[in-house]
């Protein structure tokens, strides 16, 4: 599904990223995790393409994008969330959801000019707001959503973008147990589902929750990968995340 190979980052002298090489196989959930500073964010970056790499290849899907932009990417099937929601703030959820559905340009402006069949993509969306769910009306402003709310949104709105890897930075950073406990829930029924998931995720609890393989990285390098309750039982990764 997803091939990185040697991929490495600096910024000026700052190494963040070092030779990292890893294959994500389909149908499976993928967690990358390591310290603070330890480049992963940084690498989940470069594989979506917000930030261009020094060298090394990626190839998702049987195409090198390793030069292509991200809404490239994306096109081919590549669907993100974000540590903070990224909401078009003076919409509705249907219409930031509508957004994701429409994929090319040309459908994309004509929502926007009266173009479109009116609650073309209705039932799709109330279907994916009830799967994640969020308990609030369509046509509410994205404004008025709690922080766990935006979770749930920017989750619905990945699943929504026509995709075949879904890309979760964070998924579950800072929000309450009971949304923490759905979040995982969904993931344990998308993987049943067939979904291919890389996650970014710093709650160790919820990486043995979910992932059937973790990847751990220190000091901008790939330190062990494996399944979890090997990975982090290892003194390598005991020491350089756990500081033990």
């Amino acid at each position: 599904m997803l091939t990185v190979e040697n991929i490495s980052k600096s910024f000026g002298g700052v190494v963040a990223v070092r030779d990292c090489s890893f294959t994500i196989p389909q149908g499976e959930i993928t967690a990358l995790i390591g310290p603070n500073g330890a480049g992963k964010t940084t690498l989940f970056n470069i594989v979506n393409g917000f930030i261009a790499q020094d060298r090394g290849s990626i190839t998702f899907a049987g195409n090198d994008v390793s030069k292509r932009p991200t809404w490239e990417r994306s096109r081919l099937g590549m669907s993100r969330t974000f540590q903070l929601s990224r909401l078009f703030r003076n919409l509705s959820i249907r219409s930031n959801l509508e957004l994701a559905i429409r994929q090319d340009d040309d459908r994309f402006w004509k929502m926007f000019f009266g173009g479109g069949k009116p609650g073309e993509f209705d039932a799709r969306i109330a279907e994916t707001l009830q799967f994640v769910g969020l308990e609030k009306d369509a046509e509410t402003p994205v404004t008025d959503l709690s922080y766990g709310q935006q979770k749930l949104f920017d989750l619905a709105r990945a699943l929504l973008n026509p995709h075949s890897l879904l890309l979760l930075d964070e998924p579950v950073a800072g929000v309450n147990p009971v949304i923490r406990g759905r979040l995982k829930d969904i993931l344990l029924h998308l993987r049943q589902k067939g979904e291919t998931i890389l996650l970014v995720e710093h709650d160790m609890d919820f990486v043995r929750a979910v992932a059937d393989s973790v990847i751990v990285m220190d000091q901008g390098s790939v330190l062990v990968k494996g399944r979890p309750d090997i990975v982090l039982s290892d003194p390598k990764v005991l020491e350089a995340y756990l500081g033990k």
